[in-house]
C-alpha cells in the first residue's frame, strides 16, 4: 500500500499519455506557442455555427460517451462548457442522470469537484502576496512555518512546483484507514500534514497534495485570515464566480443540491468498502486548498480565462506562475518541448506534442468525480468538462473525450485560426 500512487487529485502520468494519443489525432489545429498569451480576436461565425447548434452536437458527443462508457467508468452525468475569445457568454451542456441507474436528469447549473484545478487558486493567492511584498516565494519554510524544521529549507517556489521532496499525505496508509472509518470525519491542516511527518523524503519532481497544504497555512499566516476569506476576497467575488464555490469541510445543501453523486469506480484504489458508492456529500477536508472546489464548468472556464489571460497577476508575477520544471528531471525549463513534453508550473501544467505544439491542461480528480480544462493559448479556446466518476488506467478515456469535444468545436468555425 505504500508503494501505490493516490489517483484522486494527481496530474496523473497515465492521463498525460491518454491526452497525448488523442490530441494527436488533432495534428495541425493548433500551433506551438512562443511566449506569453497573445491577445485574440472575435471568432468569425459562419453562418449555421450558432452557438445552439454547437451545444446540440457537444451534447451528443457526451450522450454517445456516457452509453459507450457508462457501465465500464460508472458514470451517469457530464458537463462541458466551451469559452471563446472575445466572447462573453460560454456554450454550456450537461447531459445524463444525477445517479447511476437513475432518471433524475441533471441540472443545466450542475456542479462538480474540480479536485487539483484548484490548485492554481493556491498559487495565485500566494504570488497575489508576494506581488504586494508581504512574503517572497523564495522564503522558506523555516521563515513562515517553524513547527516543521526538518523542512526549514523549502521555499514556497518548490511546495507549488512539487520539488519540495515533501511526501503526499494521501499515499498513506494511516490516512486511507482514517478515512475509511469515518468519510465525514474533519482533516485539519495539522493532521493532513502530520500524516508524513516521518514519511521519506522524495526527490526530483513527485506530486504532493502536502505541498498545497503547507502552501495554505502560510496564506494563513502572512494575512491573519483564513484561506477561503482569502480566496474568496481575492478571487471569487472580483471575477464574478457566483458558481464556484469553496469549503473546507462537507458542503451545504444549496450547493450539493445541484450537484450529481459522484462514485469512486477504481478497484485497485485501498478503499474497498467504498467502490462504487456515491462518495459526492462526505467531506472534502482532506483534499482542501489541493482540491475542495466545487464549480459549474462554465465558471471553470471563466476563471481559466482570468488566470491565463493575465488579468490576476502583475506580469512578473505572472511569469513565475507559468515557470516550469520537467516533470521527468524536476529541473527548470523555459517551456516544454518534443524531447521534455511534460512540464507543471505553479499549479498549473503545460505538455507540448510534435503536432499540436504546446497548450496547457489539468484533469482535477478527487473520490468521485474528474474535471479537465485546456486552454489551447494559440487560438485562445477554452475547453472545460467533468464526468461523476473517479477512475484511472484504461477505463479512463478522457483523453479521447476531448479530442471529440475539440473537433465539434473546429467543425463549427469557432477555433480562431484553425
Amino acid at each position: 500500500m505504500t508503494g501505490h500512487r493516490a489517483p484522486h487529485l494527481t496530474t496523473r502520468a497515465a492521463l498525460i499519455r491518454a491526452l497525448v494519443v488523442a490530441l494527436l489525432v488533432l495534428a495541425g489545429l493548433v500551433a506551438p506557442i512562443a511566449g506569453n498569451v497573445p491577445a485574440h480576436a472575435a471568432p468569425s461565425i459562419p453562418e449555421g455555427a450558432r452557438g445552439d447548434d454547437v451545444a446540440a452536437e457537444l451534447r451528443a458527443d457526451l450522450d454517445a460517451y456516457l452509453r459507450d462508457r457508462g457501465a465500464a467508468e460508472h458514470v451517469s452525468a457530464a458537463g462541458v462548457s466551451v469559452n471563446l475569445p472575445g466572447r462573453r457568454s460560454t456554450i454550456d451542456v450537461t447531459t445524463g442522470t444525477t445517479t447511476f441507474g437513475g432518471s433524475v436528469p441533471v441540472p443545466p447549473d450542475a456542479v462538480w469537484q474540480i479536485g487539483s484545478n484548484t490548485k492554481a487558486f493556491t498559487a495565485v493567492l500566494l504570488l497575489q502576496l508576494e506581488a504586494q511584498h508581504r512574503l517572497s516565494i523564495d522564503d522558506t519554510l523555516g521563515t513562515w512555518l517553524p513547527q516543521y524544521p526538518q523542512w526549514r529549507d523549502v521555499t514556497i517556489r518548490r511546495l507549488l512546483n512539487m520539488t519540495s521532496g515533501i511526501p503526499t499525505y494521501d499515499d498513506q496508509p494511516a490516512w486511507y484507514a482514517d478515512y475509511a472509518a469515518d468519510p465525514h470525519t474533519y482533516f485539519s491542516q495539522e493532521r493532513l500534514v502530520g500524516y508524513v511527518l516521518d514519511a521519506p523524503a522524495t526527490s526530483g519532481y513527485s506530486y504532493s497534495n502536502t505541498n498545497y497544504v503547507l502552501a495554505e497555512m502560510i496564506i494563513e499566516r502572512a494575512t491573519g485570515h483564513s484561506y477561503s476569506d482569502q480566496l474568496y476576497r481575492r478571487i471569487i467575488e472580483p471575477l464574478g464566480l457566483r458558481d464556484l464555490h469553496y469549503r473546507p469541510d462537507v458542503y451545504p445543501a444549496w450547493v450539493t443540491d445541484r450537484e450529481p453523486a459522484g462514485y469512486l469506480f477504481n478497484p485497485d484504489f485501498p478503499l474497498p468498502g467504498l467502490l462504487g458508492q456515491d462518495v459526492s456529500r462526505d467531506t472534502l477536508s482532506w483534499a482542501r486548498s489541493a482540491g475542495a472546489i466545487i464549480s459549474t464548468t462554465s465558471d471553470m472556464t471563466r476563471w481559466e480565462r482570468a488566470l491565463y489571460g493575465g488579468r490576476l497577476l502583475p506580469p512578473q508575477q505572472q511569469a513565475e506562475l507559468e515557470s516550469l520544471v520537467s516533470t521527468t528531471t524536476g529541473q527548470p525549463i523555459d517551456s516544454t518541448s518534443a524531447t521534455d513534453p511534460q512540464g507543471f508550473g505553479l499549479g498549473i501544467a503545460q505538455l507540448t506534442t510534435p503536432q499540436l505544439g504546446t497548450f496547457w491542461f489539468y484533469e482535477g480528480q478527487t473520490l468521485g468525480f474528474r474535471a479537465v480544462h485546456a486552454y489551447f493559448p494559440e487560438s485562445g479556446l477554452i475547453i472545460a468538462f467533468a464526468l461523476n466518476s473517479s477512475v484511472e488506467g484504461p477505463n479512463d478515456q478522457i483523453g479521447p473525450l476531448m479530442q471529440t469535444l475539440y473537433e465539434t468545436v473546429d467543425a463549427a468555425g469557432l477555433v480562431p485560426g484553425a
